[in-house]
Parts: C-alpha cells; structure tokens; sequence
C-alpha cells in the first residue's frame, strides 16, 4: 500500500503565520509598535521562510520561540486582565506552534515500527 505522507512543515508554517498575524494586531495600537514588531513578529515571519522551505533548524528555533511565546502569553494573561483574550490566544498557538515543530520527532520516536 503507497502511503503519501504530508509535510509538517505546513501545520507548522499556518501556525507561524497566525501567531504573527496575532501579535500584528495585538500591539497595533502601542506606543512602541515597532519595538513590538522585531520582538514578536519579525522572528516569526523569519521562521515562516525557513518553515516553508523545510530547513530544520528553523522547526527547532520556532519550537524554541514557542516555548518563550506560552511563558509571554501565560504571563500576560494572568497579570493584565484588558488583554487577556490575546494572551490566551497566544497561549494556545505557541502551544501549537512547539508540536508542530516537534512532531517529526514525536514520529520517529513514538511511530510504528516497521
């Protein structure tokens, strides 16, 4: 039977890109909007590029970057209550964002033996 496996990399390129489009509009309206940009969502459209293009160093960075965005988003949704849906939201992306970027790991590790 011919098994056609799809890439991660595409759960993982739609989870980069919806954490930056998050954090776009997250800190739309800041003061410091452009300060904002470089930390939160200039690394993620980085990432994305080498997603797309199946590097795997970019999945292991973006499980790294993941891992920081759940502390941000866990922190934030318990300190500041008015933006608290974003943080929430953040929250379950980067969630997301380190089993996708983990998962040809998880696979090869936990799969079926052949």
């Amino acid at each position: 039977m011919l098994r056609v496996e799809r890439p991660p990399r595409l759960l993982l390129s739609a989870t980069l890109a919806a954490l930056a489009a998050l954090y776009l509009a997250w800190f739309a309206d800041e003061a410091h909007f452009v300060a904002a940009f470089l930390v939160f969502v200039l690394p993620l459209v980085l990432l994305l590029g080498g997603a797309l293009l199946g590097s795997a160093k970019a999945a292991f960075w973006a499980g790294v970057l993941g891992l920081l965005l759940f502390c941000h988003g866990v922190m934030t949704a318990w300190s500041e209550p008015g933006e608290r849906m974003f943080a929430l939201a953040a929250t379950a992306l980067s969630v997301l964002l380190v089993f996708a970027s983990s998962w040809p790991g998880l696979r090869a590790r936990f799969g079926r033996r052949r």
